[in-house]
């Protein structure tokens, strides 16, 4: 009888052992499982950006993902990156795109969105199974609280896929649109002024529509890390998409001034921007910065060799073609000015010419070239300054208004150099600024910065 019940009493330590095995196998399993994690980047009262990350904690490779999750009434969805969206009811589906569907043991992926409302998700499920238990909403990476709430559409919320019809810039439902916003400087020396922090001050404090990422090419720039600085743009073309901005791909060729020196450089990077971005519809690119010392006959040689590796891979994107004599139209020079243009022009659609100014240089003869252009070719300003063209000196803030009043009644867009800390007087913020990582407000600013945070928030009419 004692035997007996020595024997049931092992049996029973065994159904335990084995019981506990299986469990930890299946702790094991689950652990080892692919997961999804939420978590709050920011909120602003009414609204906030959120980002998931899906993590392959398994054996084997994932080739695509879908992650589902429910919304409560009163929350939903606009601007998100990194993923398609779709949604029916309250429930929302992402799904990989075609370059970051791949995810192969131990790596990592993420997706984010903007959300507008207070309420979090709920009921995600990846792939089908449920996703990890969800991160508590925080705030990284740590950044100031904007001082004023978002706008309720964003810019590219509210109009959409661009594109050039007749001479202006029009939105998805045709309406001829003005866009205004900043350029970041060099981004192999100030990289530390475009943050999570300065550009929620630039989008939701200044009101901005459009981020002009300025890599220049050579200068320290891509030529020496090719790989980096493709990162770096892929980077803040997400940045700028988090916020619901225009993001302008600036391929910024200076010295020297011929674009074709660079012109298998642009191809291999245009084709990975342009291909990566494909689905988004809020960049811009522009091939050539400032052409000088050529005519404009090898200027459009370039743009003919560029233009069709950006439109295989993004057809509708909108595309910014550099003129002659540092982006002046010919009037800093002799490239033959608009004349040259309109007699041999780039044959391609959604394409724009650009031109810079510096107010405090470029006088009468720039602003009436400028204005003259405007009803021949389609013009989009991606360089200006209120000070001389060096981007120092004292600031003549009564032409900048004229440029900037003859700018809003041909509804020429702009972007100002630029949103940076540098000591000379066009960077908009004080020294030191961008290493204190406090951007809000007018106390950094210096004169030129307040000048032109003033006219950006003043509405705009979309």
């Amino acid at each position: 009888m004692k035997l007996g019940m020595r024997t049931v009493a092992l049996a029973g330590v065994f159904a335990v052992v084995a019981a506990a095995a299986m469990a930890a196998t299946t702790t094991a399993t689950a652990a080892a499982a692919p997961t999804a994690t939420f978590v709050k980047v920011s909120d602003w009262g009414s609204g906030w950006e959120g980002r998931y990350t899906i993590t392959n904690g398994g054996s084997s490779t994932l080739t695509s993902w879908q992650v589902d999750f429910d919304l409560p009434a009163g929350t939903s969805i606009g601007t998100y990156w990194n993923a398609l969206m779709d949604r029916d009811g309250q429930r929302y589906r992402f799904t990989n795109q075609h370059w970051n569907g791949t995810v192969t043991p131990g790596a990592s992926v993420t997706f984010g969105f903007l959300g507008s409302g207070s309420g979090n998700p709920s009921g995600c499920r990846l792939n089908g199974q449920p996703c990890q238990p969800t991160a508590p909403p925080t705030t990284s990476p740590p950044s100031p609280s904007p001082t004023t709430a978002p706008p309720g559409s964003t810019p590219v919320a509210a109009n959409g896929q661009l594109r050039v019809c007749g001479e202006q810039l029009c939105n998805d439902n045709g309406k001829a649109i003005q866009l205004r916003g900043m350029s970041t400087h060099g981004l192999q020396w100030y990289a530390n002024c475009a943050t999570n922090a300065s550009l929620d001050v630039l989008a939701h404090q200044w009101g901005a529509d459009v981020l002009r990422i300025s890599m220049y090419i050579q200068e320290g720039g891509y030529e020496t890390d090719p790989r980096g600085f493709t990162d770096l743009v892929h980077e803040y073309i997400e940045m700028a998409t988090a916020r619901g901005l225009y993001a302008i791909v600036d391929w910024h060729m200076l010295t020297p001034g011929d674009p074709n020196y660079n012109l298998s450089r642009a191809q291999t990077f245009f084709a990975e921007i342009a291909d990566r971005h494909r689905d988004k519809v809020n960049v811009l690119y522009e091939i050539a910065n400032e052409p000088n010392g050529v005519s404009w006959g090898a200027v459009k040689s370039y743009a003919d060799q560029v233009i069709p590796v950006i439109r295989e891979r993004d057809p509708e994107a909108v595309v910014l073609v550099g003129t002659p004599d540092w982006s002046s139209l010919g009037v800093s020079g002799s490239g033959g000015g608009v004349d040259a243009i309109t007699a041999n022009p780039v044959a391609a659609s959604n394409l724009m010419y650009v031109f810079h100014f510096y107010a405090a240089s470029h006088r009468d003869l720039y602003y009436n070239t400028l204005a003259a252009a405007a009803d021949q070719i389609p013009i989009f300003v991606t360089e200006f300054g209120t000070q001389q063209y060096t981007g120092d000196g004292p600031n003549d803030f009564t032409m900048s208004q004229r440029y900037l009043d003859l700018m809003a009644s041909k509804k020429i867009s702009w972007v100002n150099w630029n949103y940076s800390d540098d000591f000379r007087s066009g960077a908009v913020f004080t020294t030191g600024t961008c290493a204190s990582g406090d951007f809000g407000g007018t106390g950094p600013l210096k004169p030129a910065g307040g000048w032109i945070r003033d006219r950006m928030r003043t509405a705009d009419d979309f």
